[in-house]
């Protein structure tokens, strides 16, 4: 059996510390050690999606990242998304537009989604049908996917408008 390897990780704005089999995936990592149970297996390929999560702030397909390889990062997962002042605006623009479905898909979408209007303001849908084409949805949920990123993208828009000095 190989030895334990020491991660210290901030996950979700909580400092861990553990030890970790050099083989642990950062999915089972997550869902196991910490019980974050948010972030879905799907295929363990890296293909679906489900498993995203964001890791030093981009995100990343946590069934392709062994834990041993994060020591030192920063992570967040879907249960990081919601503050004590209520839930993501992303979240928000979900449940408005029944952009859930079956929910296996949604952790992975909707930190994708945050990871996009993080990084861009995604001018129109084909931008935001591109930015999400690596997430899978078997409910073909796409369209109120896509218009409650939408909705997001314009909610945070509206938010930085008014916290602008």
């Amino acid at each position: 059996m190989a030895k334990s390897i020491s991660i210290s990780v901030m996950v979700n704005g909580r400092a861990y510390r553990r030890e970790v089999e050099p083989r642990l995936l950062l999915s089972d990592f997550l869902r196991i050690e910490l019980g974050l149970t948010g972030t879905h297996v799907g295929c363990e390929h890296g293909v679906c999606g489900a498993c995203t999560v964001l890791v030093n702030g981009d995100s990343a397909r946590s069934c392709l990242l062994l834990a041993a390889q994060l020591d030192g990062a920063e992570i967040t997962t879907v249960e990081g998304l919601a503050t004590p002042a209520g839930a993501h605006p992303v979240q928000k623009a979900f449940h408005d537009h029944h952009a859930l479905q079956c929910g296996f898909c949604t952790p992975g979408m909707l930190i994708t989604a945050v990871d996009l209007l993080e990084k861009s303001p995604l001018a129109s849908d084909e931008e935001i049908r591109e930015g999400l084409s690596g997430n899978l949805c078997r409910c073909t949920g796409y369209e109120n996917i896509v218009r409650a990123v939408r909705a997001a993208a314009d909610a945070l828009k509206s938010e930085n408008r008014e916290s602008a000095p």
